[in-house]
């Protein structure tokens, strides 16, 4: 127990910018092992703009609460996802060879293409946002960052790693996940989806249509890594959580529009 507990921590440190103990340590083979634990980080990522959202809903607009619950969790993870989604865009946006778009990865500089990417992605995010009532947010925010982080350990389950080992920012999850980190991240998903049917029976319809709209984004997204790349890297894991976190929200939002 003592030693998941220390994986949690490696992977909170690893996407957040939280301080953990000195005594967790860290071993570069525990960042592989913590890959379980990436939608509890993803959780309590999502409670941190939950609880921002409440707050400011109380105080400010919808509109308003809603950028500055992006604004906290985009600071609380230093934009990591983000930076793979731009990053993504910039290589595949273009007709561009296998070798050339992995190139263009490393490139720290953002192009035209991830810079629409992120402003269409997160411009999208806001308008679903302010769509739902604070009543569904909260739980749709909570879902969708925990769903969010599963399908990428799905995505890194499924397909090789493409990038260059020697400069890889997802080094250590290039041997990819067992079936059992996969199992245990899935069932971080279950437990959170189980607390929020439990909170109101009525919300599992949302809960479910929502998982689906992930897993249909992510196998999307799983085909084009591989067909475009021959697997994934760590900016495309970046860009599958981005993606399928507001697929989920968008679940939320269909479902309330037909309920």
């Amino acid at each position: 127990m003592l030693h998941e507990v220390r994986l949690f921590f490696v992977a909170l440190q690893f996407f957040t910018r939280v301080p953990v103990p000195r005594w967790v340590g860290f071993e570069p083979a525990w960042l592989h092992d913590s890959a379980r634990h990436f939608p509890l980080v993803g959780l309590c990522v999502g409670a941190v703009g939950a609880v921002v959202l409440a707050a400011a809903s109380v105080a400010t607009s919808p509109a308003v609460a809603v950028v500055l619950s992006m604004i906290a969790t985009v600071w609380l993870t230093g934009a990591f996802h983000e930076d793979g989604l731009a990053d993504t865009c910039d290589a595949l946006g273009g007709h561009v060879s296998r070798e050339r778009a992995l190139e263009i990865m490393k490139d720290s500089r953002i192009g035209s293409y991830g810079a629409v990417g992120l402003v269409l992605v997160l411009g999208l995010k806001a308008a679903v946002l302010v769509s739902l009532p604070v009543a569904l947010a909260l739980p749709a925010l909570l879902f969708g960052h925990t769903v969010s982080r599963a399908m990428a350990v799905l995505v890194i389950r499924a397909l090789p790693y493409a990038g260059d080992l020697a400069a890889a920012k997802a080094k250590p999850l290039a041997q990819g996940v067992s079936r059992g980190g996969l199992l245990v991240a899935l069932g971080w998903v279950l437990v959170v989806a189980v607390g929020i049917v439990a909170s109101r029976v009525a919300w599992w319809p949302a809960v479910v249509l929502s998982l689906l709209f992930a897993l249909a984004g992510t196998r999307a997204c799983a085909r084009g890594w591989s067909r475009r790349l021959g697997g994934f890297t760590g900016d495309t894991l970046g860009a599958t959580q981005q993606v399928t976190e507001v697929l989920v929200l968008l679940g939320w939002l269909v479902w309330m529009r037909f309920a």
